[in-house]
């Protein structure tokens, strides 16, 4: 039986898909201080789709890391100790792009400082600086009940999970994704659903294992959920 909701009424969520569009800045670097010159400089955007693009990007061969930077620093800059660094930075622990930015930026300038040779040496493969746009689609679907859109969430595609639970992120406030901003509305009826939700990091999982993580967590918070 489905929990009660609260009296007033709770717009219906709407459920939206989406494609990440790349496009290109037109901007490279062949080196790592060439790198860190137009980091300074380049649009948030692309910072956005050098760590979360990769998730949209249909793979032929598995990558050994989540961004696009510390795969270049291993594969065009040969440089195993700052390809680490980079793969360690995690997106969701910062408040907005900006600071992600400043924090790769450190990264890079403490790199040089232990190496001056990396300040010139030129890389096998210079480096692309791409941007993304969104494109969102709505599908029309409206669901009114927590327990219906638990019931809903396997059978939504990849693209309108990365849509809810990562891009929501940079468009709400406090960083949440679409399902929490949703419960929200439900005055605390949903609490334990939403703290479990607010807990996962998308970060370091394929958009696949993040929709069954969210699967498994509605079915065991919120009663009725019936997968």
């Amino acid at each position: 039986m489905l929990a009660t909701p609260p009296q007033e009424t709770v717009d219906p969520f709407a459920i939206k898909d989406c494609a990440l569009i790349a496009i290109a800045t037109g901007k490279k670097a062949i080196n790592l201080k060439e790198f860190r010159d137009t980091l300074e400089t380049i649009n948030l955007d692309s910072i956005y789709h050098h760590f979360w693009g990769s998730l949209l990007e249909p793979r032929f061969e598995e990558t050994e890391y989540n961004n696009d930077f510390a795969s270049w620093a291993r594969r065009g800059l040969h440089d195993d100790k700052l390809a680490e660094r980079l793969a360690m930075l995690d997106p969701s622990f910062y408040p907005n792009l900006e600071a992600l930015r400043q924090e790769l930026l450190e990264v890079i300038e403490e790199r040089l400082d232990e190496n001056e040779y990396l300040t010139w040496m030129l890389a096998t493969e210079s480096f692309e600086f791409i941007r993304s746009q969104i494109v969102v689609f709505d599908t029309g679907m409206r669901i009114d009940h927590p327990a219906k859109l638990g019931e809903l969430i396997p059978s939504l595609s990849t693209n309108s999970i990365f849509y809810h639970f990562i891009d929501a992120r940079r468009r709400l406030p406090e960083q949440k994704n679409d399902f929490s901003y949703w419960l929200v509305s439900f005055n605390g009826l949903y609490e334990e659903l939403l703290n479990q939700l607010e807990g996962i990091d998308p970060y370091f999982s394929s958009l696949t294992e993040l929709r069954q993580q969210i699967t498994v967590i509605f079915q065991k918070c919120c009663p009725g959920v019936n997968v």
